[in-house]
């Protein structure tokens, strides 16, 4: 089942912009939130549950199992 706009926390709304540029790993996006300012601390652990969250509902897919997560399709209103 898609999850809506309403569904996400800050945090997936952040990975669903980085992905809308690309693809992602879970340390790339973490270094990424921490060089932009948007944490100050932030695990790849916990970005990696975020992303497999989208991923569980058809948001994103995990190429080759290897941590490289693509955009799918969008959270809707």
């Amino acid at each position: 089942m898609a999850l809506s706009k309403n569904d996400l926390r800050e945090i997936d709304a952040i990975l669903v912009g980085y992905l809308k540029e690309g693809r992602v790993t879970p340390v790339y996006a973490r270094d990424r939130v921490i060089d932009e300012g948007r944490r100050k601390e932030i695990t790849s652990t916990y970005i990696s549950q975020r992303l497999q969250r989208l991923t569980e509902h058809g948001h994103t897919r995990n190429l080759y199992d290897d941590g490289l997560y693509e955009l799918v399709s969008e959270p809707e209103d």
